[in-house]
C-alpha cells in the first residue's frame, strides 16, 4: 500500500505548457498512477502513515511542494524542497527535449536515438537529484522518481 493513487499538479498561477509539455505531464502522471512505489519514513517517533496517498505538487515562493494525503484527503505530511538543485539538470533536459521533438521531424532514426539516449540519461540524473532531495523525507525507487521528475518539470517550466 506504500503508493499513490492520486496526482494533483497545482499549476495555478503558471503559463499555459506547449502541447509537448502537456503530453510529457499526461503520460508521466498515467505511468506514475499505474505503477509507483512511495512511503513516508519514520521521523521523530511518530507513527508512519502505511498509504495509499495522494499527493499534490506545487511551485509556491520558488519552492516545490509535496502535500501529502492519506486516501481520505487528510494531509499526513508536507515538505518544501528548493528549486536550486534542479535548476540545471531542468534547463539541460527542456533543450535535449527541445532537440529531440524537433529531431522526429526531420532526422533519420540513427540520430534521433542518439538525442533520445542523451534525454534519458539527463532524466535519470535529474531522478536521481530528487532521490537523494527527497532523502529522510519520502522514499521513492528510481522509476517513480523519474516520473516525479519530469512532473517537476512541468512545474518548473512555468515557475
Amino acid at each position: 500500500m506504500s503508493r499513490l493513487v492520486h496526482i494533483d499538479i497545482d499549476e495555478s498561477g503558471l503559463p499555459a505548457p506547449t502541447p509537448e509539455i502537456e503530453q510529457e505531464r499526461k503520460v508521466a502522471v498515467f505511468d506514475l498512477l499505474e505503477d509507483n512505489s512511495f512511503s513516508l519514513p519514520a521521523r521523530e517517533g511518530r507513527e508512519v502513515p502505511p498509504g495509499p496517498f495522494r499527493l499534490g505538487l506545487a511551485i509556491r515562493e520558488r519552492r516545490l511542494v509535496f502535500d501529502v494525503r492519506d486516501e481520505a484527503d487528510a494531509q499526513v505530511a508536507e515538505f518544501h524542497l528548493s528549486l536550486g538543485p534542479f535548476r540545471q539538470v531542468v534547463k539541460d533536459y527542456f533543450q535535449i527535449c527541445e532537440s529531440y521533438f524537433d529531431a522526429v521531424k526531420k532526422l533519420p532514426p540513427s540520430q534521433i536515438e542518439t538525442i533520445d539516449m542523451a534525454r534519458r540519461g539527463i532524466h535519470t540524473e535529474g531522478a536521481r537529484i530528487l532521490q537523494e532531495r527527497l532523502k529522510g523525507k519520502a522514499e521513492v525507487d528510481i522509476d517513480t522518481a523519474r516520473r516525479l521528475f519530469t512532473l517537476i518539470c512541468v512545474l518548473h517550466f512555468g515557475g
